[in-house]
């Protein structure tokens, strides 16, 4: 059969062509599987991340528990921990793990989420903390830290790409044809087996949330200053001179802001009474030759630099070569966390590469400190016999909403042979009643809280 040149041509493009759909719809279906397996992936991830928070938050609401020294907190603390629980069982069910028998988790989690259940029952009633109810906190307590180092070390597995989704699928496979028992991969081995929590800056977090929830105290009945005016005091505060602003990127809210900025440089200034509001130089610190004392000592002159008083340096926290100092306004030694500003330090030259005094502008007004209703000894009756008083003073505090709490501020130690636990609690010098408590996590990089 003979075939004319043209015709042989189109049969070749035809075939190239039959060929290279073919090509794309493979190339197309390899693309959405591969899709799917990184949706997947991010989906176990996810879960694992949110299983371990939920974890870090049970063992974190234990501990608290532990050293309570009220019904009322007891309560607050008990239906958390239900909630927490719960949580945490709804994450682990969305794992590829739910059809393995991890009955000694599920055990733990059910047994965490009735037990907290009966105890916020029974305090809500009024009754005191027994030692029996703070025994079975402390064994809970246990359990709940490995099983939470355990969750933290699969979710590092999973990031640095040691544990996937195709490699989970599997093992459940494998199982399936064998008596064995039924554990899936290295991690979550560990992760059933050990069954036998960023952290912020001190009242960073609490406040945070409130901080564009009320109109500025600092702001009320001042005047509106012009955007030249605004420029000089931005340039001030930041020392650069060529700063650019665009009306477009100006701030506006409950805290209108004027926004300059020059390559890594943003600097706020808040166009009623010109306060500097927040600054921040994004430059990478690649070294650290500064302590953290050293910076607090730049912190403390820069805020003198602008004028700003009777600030009181309270805790620092170190991260990526940059000191995050927190400072809070005293007056009559009483301190005022809601008034918060925060000073960001380069440790490998001491610049200054951070400022918010967002809750400073929020919260700073003149206050008649008053003598509170209790004596710090009657306040300090409402604390958990386990806790050991080290230091005290009266302090406000944040609340859930958008005021202010008047507290005694109790430095203790928990009662423990390796030295204890450092935990602050906040009694309320007019009622008594148990606010809040925090524990302590210093180390070399600063104090944070949880």
């Amino acid at each position: 059969m003979n075939i004319s040149k043209r015709c042989f041509v189109r049969i070749v493009s035809f075939m190239i062509a039959v060929i290279a759909v073919i090509g794309v719809i493979a190339v197309q279906g390899h693309s959405t599987a591969g899709t799917l397996k990184r949706q997947l992936q991010y989906d176990m991830a996810r879960s694992v991340e949110n299983l371990s928070e939920s974890l870090d938050n049970i063992s974190t609401t234990l501990t608290k528990g532990i050293y309570a020294g009220s019904p009322a907190m007891m309560s607050f603390l008990s239906a958390k921990l239900w909630s927490d629980a719960a949580s945490a069982k709804a994450e682990l069910s969305t794992l590829p793990v739910a059809s393995l028998h991890l009955e000694n988790t599920y055990k733990f989690l059910s047994q965490v989420g009735n037990y907290s259940k009966s105890l916020s029952e029974k305090y809500t009633e009024g009754e005191r903390i027994s030692g029996e109810d703070r025994e079975n906190l402390i064994a809970l307590s246990e359990y709940a830290k490995r099983l939470c180092e355990n969750m933290w070390l699969v979710q590092q597995k999973i990031n640095d790409g040691k544990l996937s989704y195709e490699e989970t699928e599997k093992d459940i496979e494998d199982t399936e044809d064998n008596d064995g028992p039924l554990y899936i991969t290295e991690g979550f081995t560990e992760f059933e087996e050990g069954y036998d929590n960023y952290p912020t800056l001190i009242y960073d977090g609490p406040f945070s949330d409130n901080i564009m929830k009320k109109e500025p105290e600092m702001l009320k009945n001042t005047v509106y200053i012009s955007k030249e005016d605004a420029l000089k005091k931005a340039q001030r505060a930041s020392g650069e001179s060529e700063l650019m602003q665009n009306d477009e990127t100006d701030e506006q809210g409950k805290m209108p802001c004027y926004v300059f900025w020059k390559d890594d440089v943003t600097v706020a200034i808040t166009k009623q009474a010109g306060l500097l509001c927040y600054m921040a130089d994004y430059r990478e610190v690649t070294e650290r030759r500064l302590t953290g004392e050293e910076a607090v000592g730049k912190a403390e002159e820069y805020l003198s630099y602008l004028g700003i008083t009777d600030m009181s340096y309270t805790y620092y926290e170190v991260s990526r070569n940059v000191c995050t100092i927190n400072f809070a306004a005293t007056k009559e030694n009483v301190l005022m966390y809601t008034d918060l500003i925060k000073v960001s330090v380069a440790l490998d030259n001491g610049d200054i590469i951070g400022f918010d005094a967002r809750g400073y502008i929020t919260n700073h007004k003149e206050r008649e400190i008053t003598s509170p209703a209790l004596s710090a000894s009657q306040a300090a009756q409402s604390l958990s016999p386990y806790l050991t008083v080290e230091g005290k003073r009266l302090c406000y505090i944040p609340s859930e909403g958008v005021n202010e709490l008047y507290c005694y501020e109790f430095r203790c130690r928990s009662k423990e042979d390796n030295g204890g636990m450092p935990i602050l609690v906040y009694i309320n010098a007019d009622t008594g009643k148990e606010e809040q408590i925090l524990l302590l996590e210093i180390s070399e990089n600063g104090t944070l809280t949880v």
